[in-house]
Order: C-alpha cells, then sequence, then structure tokens
C-alpha cells in the first residue's frame, strides 16, 4: 500500500506536469484504490486527439457535470455523492468504470488550471469523507508543484508578443498583480488591463494562467 506521505514526496520530486501525470497517477490510484486516476490540465486539452478532445470537454463542463461544477466555484475536492443522488449521477454518467468519481483542483496564480480524478467502477465501495480530505491536501502539494514548475520555466519568445508585452507575461507568470506589475513598469493599471485583454486575443487564450502555460511549453 502506497503511504500519504510516499505520494508527498513523489509530487515533490516531479519537474514537470507531464513528469507528474507519468509517474503520480499510478500511485495514487492504488493510495485510493481507485480503477483509474488522471491528472488533466485544461490548457493541455487543445492538444489531444479531437475525439477525445471533445470527450473532455464535454465531460469537463459545468453545464453537463455537477462534479465539474463544484470544483470551478469552490475549488474544493468533490465525490459525486456531494452534489448529486446515486439515481441522478447513473443518468448523467451510466459507465460502469465511472460508478464512482471523485475529482480534487489543481490550482495556479488563484485559478482552476486542471483537476485529479479518480473513478471506481460499479460494485466497489463508494469515496468516503477521509478520501476527500486525504485528496485536498495531494492537491494543495500538486498545485504547489505546477506553480513553481511553471515559474521555473522560460516564457518563448513568440513573434506575435511585443517586447513589452512579453515584459508582462513574465511578471504574470511571477504571480503578480496587475497593480504589481503597473508599479513594476511604471504604467497605470489600466494600461496593464488592456495589454492582458490584446495579449489574450493574440494567444488565444482566456485566462493568465492558460497565457502562461501556452507560452511556457517548450519544445522537447
Amino acid at each position: 500500500m502506497v503511504a500519504l506521505q510516499a505520494l508527498f514526496h513523489g509530487i515533490a520530486q516531479a519537474q514537470d506536469e507531464q513528469t507528474l501525470r507519468s509517474h503520480i497517477s499510478a500511485q495514487m490510484s492504488e493510495y485510493f484504490s481507485a480503477t483509474r486516476c488522471g491528472l488533466f490540465f485544461f490548457a493541455q486539452i487543445s492538444l489531444v486527439d479531437s475525439k477525445i478532445q471533445k470527450a473532455l470537454q464535454i465531460a469537463l463542463s459545468p453545464q453537463h457535470n455537477p462534479v465539474a461544477r463544484y470544483l470551478l466555484e469552490r475549488h474544493a475536492p468533490v465525490h459525486e455523492a456531494l452534489v448529486v443522488e446515486p439515481k441522478t449521477w447513473k443518468l448523467i454518467c451510466p459507465r460502469a468504470d465511472h460508478w464512482h468519481v471523485m475529482a480534487g483542483p489543481i490550482v495556479s496564480n488563484g485559478e482552476l488550471v486542471g483537476l485529479v480524478g479518480l473513478t471506481r467502477q460499479q460494485g466497489m465501495p463508494a469515496f468516503d469523507s477521509q478520501n476527500l480530505t486525504d485528496l485536498s491536501a495531494l492537491c494543495l502539494h500538486i498545485s504547489t508543484c505546477v506553480a513553481m514548475a511553471r515559474l521555473q520555466q522560460p516564457l518563448l519568445q513568440t513573434k506575435r508578443l511585443t517586447p513589452r508585452e512579453m515584459q508582462i507575461a513574465s511578471l504574470v507568470a511571477q504571480g503578480q498583480t496587475n497593480a504589481e506589475i503597473s508599479a513594476e513598469l511604471w504604467i497605470t493599471e489600466n494600461s496593464v488591463k488592456q495589454a492582458l485583454k490584446r495579449m489574450f486575443r493574440k494567444l488565444e487564450v482566456s485566462s493568465r494562467a492558460h497565457m502562461v502555460a501556452k507560452l511556457s511549453t517548450v519544445s522537447k
């Protein structure tokens, strides 16, 4: 049986999001006696196969999935029994290998940037309050690891952003607020806001976290 402290240590040793996914998922599955475990980062959904991408977008949609809605609103771990009745959940997700579902938030710079998802198949016991407590601790460690990894990654230069916009992007990656960026660069806070709007349009992103993730994707 994998110990919780061993999972903490494994998360701390991960250098990037790919390492987290490949090395931690199997251990978390064992710890929680889960049929499946996965780490999903929203900024990378557009990089997967189109069929998988569409399925993920539906599964993670707050309109379709009350578990996803709970995560989005509260940034706290949840299992299906906390948000819907068993009969309702079976209608939402009739798959036998997703009979019980638990999910936890991955947060960076105050925004939900991904989630940890675990499932149990039909016939297995439901996730309980202790599982939620343990997942909450693990998500805290994962979120810290992700935030540190993103700060340490150099932002790629892109012709789509001006030098000033790259300065702003670098300060966003360091976790600075609009007010802090305006003071650092000697510009108004409104100038920062308008620059971020332009940068979002150029990069086709919708959040600060998504922008940093996109600019930090270094080709291996």
